[in-house]
């Protein structure tokens, strides 16, 4: 990969969505807004192979149908994964509870509930995701959500068989901008959701960009990324195909070594050439790697420092004492400490989801969790007595400050009655 140097780097932070395609998207969004099934049908025929006459939906009997046929194996191994992502899940669930705090005059809180729709989308272009299914929907029905619909263009048994075992109701076979734009506003019989969640190309951001306030969602995610921060400790092998496990998944995913180690960066370049050679994926994952690249840096603070200006979606740790490493770091979507840790571990269902902020978010933003699915409520009960006369004549003295009379004099109707 080419070497550039840190002080460049900044420049490396993309936006998930590009002018040109955010435009067109809004066409097809603004279509399913407003002539529902009908231009939903005229688009899945055009851009994703929907057959005339075929349904729109895949109901779940229909879903179990694909579960029994696939090979026992695959649907085992779709089910411990499973397993898995609810088990991270419902941890993370039992960590946010019902709040309640005394207030002078009486007591506040909030309470924790799930929405009651949720829209999960999972990716069937260049590479049928079963496991964003997973990710998605199993997080959804973890979280405690009454109804949970899939879209995907195109997809296939197994893809099918993991909506069913992750408890989806239905699946929609329709992707891209049309895909987003049916869960969030709905369309005939797909009925519009609470949430819509989940990865995938420019036209699936744009269009969860646009329908962003009509609907919950997750997060803006472009191309995939991957930092891969060692030193001279690492292996070049295993940090050459952590960087292509990221690389085949799109031409424009951003492999990016930074290390402290000049022979390193070296060898793993030679370790690149000859495991692209028999790579399956080796035309996407080059194209990637032509615009990926090489930092290489004096110090190991310098590598932290720079790290972080990269806010990555993926943070591969590969560095002597890495645990010591990583505590020093504070900005990434996910984060993968030592060599053991694989990355393409997180991809898989080890626990914590594959669906993470790109393009520097993870400044801000976390990566797909329970916490997409609940909403936190809060809620106030006041009681006679001086505690409550209190609060009213704090809020009606604000209220005047703000020249609001209507509220100042319903805040004192609570002391002196009516």
């Amino acid at each position: 990969m080419k070497r550039i140097a840190a002080a460049v780097v900044t420049g490396a932070r993309r936006s998930p969505v590009d002018a040109a395609t955010l435009n067109r998207a809004r066409e097809i969004v603004d279509r399913i807004r407003t002539g529902g099934e009908a231009e939903l049908r005229a688009l899945a025929e055009r851009l994703d192979g929907l057959a005339p006459g075929q349904p729109m939906i895949l109901e779940r009997a229909e879903l179990e149908k694909d579960a029994a046929s696939i090979d026992p194996d695959v649907l085992s191994l779709l089910q411990r994964t499973a397993d898995r992502i609810a088990a991270f899940a419902d941890a993370q669930r039992r960590s946010v509870v019902n709040l309640v705090v005394p207030v002078p005059g009486g007591t506040a809180g909030h309470s924790v509930a799930p929405v009651e729709r949720a829209g999960c989308y999972a990716p069937g272009g260049r590479y049928p995701l079963p496991s964003s299914v997973l990710m998605t929907a199993v997080t959804a029905r973890t979280a405690g959500v009454g109804e949970i619909w899939v879209a995907s263009p195109r997809p296939t048994p197994v893809t099918r068989a993991a909506a069913w075992v992750a408890g989806a109701d239905a699946v929609v076979p329709v992707g891209g901008a049309q895909g987003i734009a049916a869960l969030a506003y709905g369309a005939g019989p797909v009925p519009p959701c609470d949430v819509v969640v989940g990865p995938g190309n420019r036209w699936v951001t744009a269009a969860k960009k646009l329908v962003a306030g009509d609907v919950g969602i997750d997060m803006l995610a472009g191309p995939s990324e991957l930092v891969v921060l060692a030193d001279d400790t690492a292996d070049p092998g295993i940090v050459a195909a952590d960087l292509l496990a990221q690389a085949e998944h799109d031409p424009d995913a951003l492999p990016i070594l930074v290390t402290t180690s000049a022979s390193l960066a070296d060898a793993v370049d030679a370790e690149l050439d000859r495991q692209l050679a028999d790579l399956p994926t080796r035309v996407v994952a080059a194209a990637a790697l032509e615009h990926g690249f090489t930092v290489v840096v004096d110090h190991i603070d310098d590598a932290t420092d720079l790290c972080d200006r990269l806010a990555p979606e993926h943070l591969q740790v590969l560095t002597d004492d890495a645990h010591s490493v990583a505590e020093r770091l504070g900005h990434w979507g996910g984060l993968f400490i030592d060599e053991t840790s694989a990355e393409v571990f997180g991809d898989y269902g080890v626990g914590p989801n594959h669906t993470l902020p790109t393009g520097g978010v993870a400044r801000f933003k976390g990566g797909l969790s329970v916490l997409d699915f609940l909403r936190v409520r809060t809620w106030l009960e006041l009681e006679t007595g001086e505690g409550a006369a209190e609060m009213a004549r704090d809020a009606a003295a604000l209220a005047r400050l703000e020249g609001l009379e209507a509220h100042a004099r319903a805040a004192e109707r609570r002391i002196r009655g009516r």
